[in-house]
């Protein structure tokens, strides 16, 4: 079979009904595709932030607290300490 027969063929046979109308269709659902993957893109950033401030309030929550010194405690170099050397030689 030659191929520039097989073409000529294929030429002079109608057009299917359906064939004219496939090209609408495609782009459709190919701008149909883009919006679904612009959602999801839009779903994905809010998931990331919510993720983000979740964490943060996370760490903030069981952060522990900063210790603070109370005045009755020892230190070897407070003024009022009870264990100082010269507190200890004085009262001996």
């Amino acid at each position: 079979m030659d191929l520039d027969e097989a073409l000529g063929r294929l030429s002079a046979t109608p057009m299917p009904a359906g064939l004219a109308e496939i090209e609408g269709k495609v782009f459709a659902r190919v701008r149909e595709e883009a919006a679904f993957a612009a959602q999801a893109t839009h779903r994905l950033r809010v998931g990331a932030v919510a993720v983000v401030v979740a964490l943060g309030l996370g760490f903030a929550a069981g952060s522990p607290v900063t210790a603070t010194a109370s005045p009755d405690t020892l230190s070897p170099f407070g003024p009022s300490s009870p264990l100082a050397p010269s507190t200890l030689l004085a009262a001996g």
